[in-house]
């Protein structure tokens, strides 16, 4: 049902049935996070929320910095899949499945030296700090699992089954939220259970859907995977993947660090605004997911379309997902209007948060529909492995960000902080468009 048979002219309702599954599991995302900072938020000490806020965006940094082995592996799929060279297809998926691990593996090993990063950076009580060191050392041990189920995403995105990427995700989501609910709550493990949580869930998914994509080539495509070294170690084809893959990473480093440079910020004014933005994070994170979708499903047509050198396909693709997803922004906008304070009240029952939190909602209404260009155009570049403009576009955006916040927290308070997202997501937005000819010069 999810997976299109594109023609030339592709319209808004083709993507959008392609996007039904990436909503749900999208969604699924941010509930995890809504219930992991529920369930610190609920305890008797703010200081639980404050630590897994810390630690769990200081990872999510770590582990995003890599969303090059989703990103990287959607485009090369989705074109290669374009030119019907499935052999390549599990060429492409081993030799990432290869740098997750070196990853993974040193991720691991540089534990402490992440440790002593996150204490000398926030520099918060010993409480908190013995709870973030807690989670840390739980919550490391799931890269090797969490890097390679972005490459699974990828594959399936990039081939346009959209419904079996999202049934890895919700599976994910539901396994950590039940884990966490039951080491939270029944076992009394605080800190310890969230972290837990994601670990058990994350193997458990990442095996079972690693078998079952080895069994969905032979049925599909008619492909045993297997190593075959001489294609596998091809220099040039790895090459080009670590260049996509680099630059990649420095566009995604980048855009992590933005919005842990918003909890770096609100430490600055004190432990409570790091509880308030980390609230406040949830909500923009709820938006962007649901945005997202119209971007995952765009990058394999996008990538489908370069494949076949179809410039109509790229062009009916580019202008329905852009409406679509600035539709979607607004309507965001509208649901957070009437309900952003009812979500705030499921995540945090401390009442001195909940007043604090609620005076910056104007901010949470006006980002989504301008964040969604943004977006998109990320997804559109990603499609077409653009690299190299994606990664100079979020330079120029993050130098001029990190200015314009210092200035405008200095000037402004918390208001500065949201204020500055605000306006970041226009310099994405801006610099994208910028460089946009030059996807369209490989059509020619």
């Amino acid at each position: 049902m999810f997976s299109l048979r594109l023609s030339s002219n592709v319209t808004k309702w083709q993507i959008f049935k392609l996007s039904i599954p990436i909503f749900f599991s999208n969604l699924a995302i941010p509930l995890v996070g809504i219930v992991d900072t529920g369930l610190m938020g609920h305890l008797e000490s703010e200081k639980y929320l404050i630590a897994v806020s810390i630690a769990s965006t200081f990872l999510t940094i770590i582990f995003w910095s890599f969303g090059f082995l989703r990103m990287g592996t959607v485009g090369l799929v989705s074109q290669t899949f374009g030119k019907s060279d499935y052999r390549e297809l599990v060429n492409i998926i081993l030799r990432n499945f290869c740098i997750a691990f070196i990853i993974a593996f040193l991720i691991i090993i540089l534990k402490p030296v992440l440790i002593d990063i996150i204490f000398e950076i926030f520099g918060a009580s010993s409480e908190t700090n013995s709870y973030i060191k807690d989670y840390i050392s739980i919550r490391v041990f799931s890269a090797p699992a969490e890097l390679t189920i972005y490459i699974l995403i990828g594959f399936f995105l990039g081939i346009q089954r959209t419904i079996i990427s999202s049934s890895l995700i919700i599976m994910l989501s539901i396994l950590n939220i039940c884990f966490s609910i039951y080491f939270v709550n029944e076992l009394g493990l605080n800190v310890k259970g969230v972290a837990f949580g994601t670990l058990l869930s994350s193997y458990i998914t990442f095996l079972s859907f690693s078998a079952y994509t080895y069994f969905y080539f032979i049925k599909r495509f008619k492909v045993i995977p297997r190593f075959a070294y001489k294609k596998l170690f091809n220099f040039k084809k790895i090459f080009k993947l670590l260049i996509i893959n680099f630059n990649i990473f420095i566009r995604t480093v980048l855009l992590t660090f933005s919005f842990f440079w918003i909890t770096y910020l609100g430490s600055t004014l004190g432990e409570e605004y790091v509880a308030v933005n980390a609230v406040l994070l949830q909500l923009i994170f709820i938006s962007s997911f649901f945005l997202d979708a119209y971007a995952f499903s765009t990058e394999g047509i996008i990538g489908y379309a370069l494949g076949k050198k179809s410039l109509k396909m790229f062009s009916s693709t580019v202008k329905s997902s852009l409406i679509l997803s600035f539709i979607t922004g607004i309507l965001i906008s509208i649901f957070f209007l009437f309900l952003a304070k009812e979500i705030i009240n499921l995540i945090t029952d401390l009442e001195f948060l909940r007043f604090l939190t609620y005076k910056y909602l104007i901010w949470i209404i006006f980002i989504p529909p301008i964040a969604s260009i943004a977006y998109q155009l990320d997804g559109i570049f990603i499609g077409a492995t653009q690299t190299k403009e994606l990664r100079n576009a979020m330079i120029v955006s993050v130098i001029i960000y990190l200015f314009l916040s210092v200035f405008l927290t200095k000037q402004l308070h918390n208001y500065g902080i949201w204020f500055s997202l605000l306006l970041f997501m226009i310099l994405r937005a801006s610099t994208l468009h910028f460089y946009f000819s030059k996807i369209l010069n490989r059509f020619k």
